[in-house]
């Protein structure tokens, strides 16, 4: 049974984890081992929980305890269970609680990017992506929409981080995804060795339509998607196979990254 306990000192260090704003010392809690993450509102936790994460303390509103909360505290089992007043919890993190729960849990094993691509159709990637939001962003769509994986390089922000998990909801859980072990552009070579042909989203005058029939008859597909505002190296580009694009009206160069993968996961991952 969950152990409740009435946060009276700001400085425990077993809310240490709930302070930190640099969220690579999360990342790095027990290193050489898998650090931990912070999972933000109930759905998100249930979601991490289903998906066979381990909860190691979880940080409730008071008056959530015994309402939304509830489910959550009896699956955690005897973890303990800090709470407070939602104007005490929001000095504590500095920030106000989304639904009034947060749990810290800790990450699995990294998978290699062979073990979570051998039957994969369908993958993302992102090369050197670093806005947490727009990292989040595309794990929802490539969820949503039938992609397999997700693969990013190393330079990428952590998908595994408070915003890129909440902004996901919670879909960074349940879509397999890993980092690369190349760096861009060598990664393609990586993708191709593994039976991938590749489409880099990029503004070129070779690109082809997203509707493009040579597209959908690919066995196996990496569309892959670059950071705002740069963009994809263009080493990368010329390394692809095909350089991809979302036609555009009124004088519309381009969508976000965010918005610009979802409307490829529609059209490229159609059966």
């Amino acid at each position: 049974m969950a152990e409740i306990i009435e946060i009276d000192d700001l400085e425990l260090p077993e809310l240490l984890p709930y302070t930190q704003t640099a969220e690579v010392q999360l990342l790095r809690w027990f290193e050489p081992q898998p650090g931990i993450f912070i999972a933000e509102s109930p759905k998100v936790i249930r979601t991490a929980l289903d998906s066979g994460y381990e909860p190691l303390s979880l940080l409730a509103e008071r008056k959530y305890i015994d309402g939304q909360a509830r489910d959550i505290i009896e699956r955690c089992g005897d973890i303990p269970v800090y709470t407070a007043t939602s104007e005490i919890l929001t000095r504590l993190t500095g920030f106000r609680l989304t639904l009034g729960l947060l749990c810290v849990m800790r990450r699995k094993p990294l998978s290699l990017p062979e073990e979570i691509l051998s039957g994969a159709r369908r993958i993302a990637v992102l090369e050197d992506v670093m806005n947490q939001t727009n990292v989040g962003a595309v794990f929802r769509s490539a969820a949503a929409l039938g992609f397999d994986a997700v693969v990013l390089t190393k330079a990428s922000s952590d998908p595994l981080y408070r915003r890129s998990i909440r902004v996901s909801m919670g879909t960074v859980f349940r879509i397999p995804w890993t980092y690369l072990s190349q760096p861009a552009p060598d990664y393609i070579r990586e993708l191709k060795a593994l039976g991938f042909s590749t489409a880099a989203m990029a503004l070129r005058k070779d690109t082809v339509d997203i509707s493009d029939p040579r597209l959908s008859s690919e066995e196996r597909l990496a569309v892959i998607l670059g950071t705002e505002g740069e963009g994809l190296r263009e080493e990368t580009i010329d390394a692809c196979d095909y350089t991809i694009k979302i036609p555009m009206s009124h004088g519309v160069d381009s969508l976000n990254v965010a918005a610009a993968s979802a409307v490829a996961f529609w059209e490229l991952g159609k059966k």
